[in-house]
């Protein structure tokens, strides 16, 4: 205890040095206005990781691992908002990761209110960040299906599904739409996906695959008029194949809203969002 006036001193010292020291992170992660993690030692290790992570979508240093675990340990059993919370957290202190983040994500939010979606389907779980957001603002009685490709990545996202008390109306299924049908076969016949029953997608996984994977949805018929489809990193890393379809298909088959923002976690690098609703095959 500082019972007299010096140690008083040193106290208040020590309290001053400590809120200099929060400042002095702060100023490294935020300069100008803007957020800059980027700069931190996680980001240099994901991008030396580069060729793991496209391949095997992990990092390879375990922070996908690391991060179920702070979640368990931090985040309020049951408590979505409190999940959200920690995983955000976690990504902007201490590593860096690839999830659609909190900027981006709040696109994400207001496109499932507009929409009210009874199935979602989204296409890379990762570690089940943008899941959480769906199932905080998709209708009660909804229900999401996410694919990954990644087993260790689909069990890291049901273990802290589980943990936030949203894992009975989340499902992660480990494929790809481009297996030679297992997955959609799978996806047919056990999880509802029928002709008009896909009200709405989140398409967060290999970039090269986001044309290819929206052609399968369509030729699957599970679309509908008014269904809605986001597609993050359109810009950054980028999927400009994807982008010109739907240019090229504006208001024909496609109706697509570009939402300028920025690359997770950070305000210094640009990236792309697009919103699309399907209006339906011409004749």
């Amino acid at each position: 205890m500082c019972g007299d006036s010096d140690m008083a001193r040193v106290c208040q010292d020590r309290a001053e040095l400590s809120e200099r020291s929060v400042a002095a992170l702060t100023n490294i992660l935020e300069i100008g206005g803007r957020r800059l993690p980027f700069l931190r030692w996680s980001v240099l290790r994901m991008l030396i990781g580069m060729r793991s992570l496209t391949r095997n979508w992990q990092v390879g240093d375990g922070r996908e691992e690391a991060l179920a675990a702070h979640v368990l340990a931090n985040a309020r059993p049951g408590d979505l908002d409190d999940a959200i919370r920690v995983i955000d957290d976690f990504c902007v202190t201490r590593s860096a990761m690839m999830n659609v983040g909190d900027e981006k994500g709040e696109i994400l939010d207001r496109a499932v209110e507009h929409t009210s979606p009874s199935l979602l389907l989204e296409l890379g779980t990762y570690c089940g960040y943008s899941g959480l957001r769906l199932a905080r603002v998709m209708p009660a009685n909804a229900r999401l299906c996410s694919i990954e490709f990644n087993p260790a990545n689909a069990d890291i996202a049901r273990r802290i599904w589980t943990h936030a008390g949203v894992d009975e109306r989340l499902t992660v299924v480990v494929g790809t739409l481009g297996d030679g049908g297992t997955t959609i076969d799978r996806m047919s016949r056990e999880l509802g996906f029928a002709e008009g029953r896909l009200d709405f997608a989140f398409l967060d996984h290999d970039k090269d695959a986001y044309l290819p994977d929206l052609k399968r949805i369509v030729e699957e018929r599970w679309l509908h008029p008014g269904s809605v489809v986001v597609a993050d990193n359109v810009k950054f890393p980028g999927a400009p194949e994807y982008r010109g379809y739907l240019q090229a298909e504006e208001g024909r088959t496609w109706r697509t809203i570009e939402h300028d923002t920025h690359v997770e976690y950070q305000s210094l690098l640009k990236d792309l969002v697009l919103e699309s609703e399907y209006l339906g095959e011409t004749g």
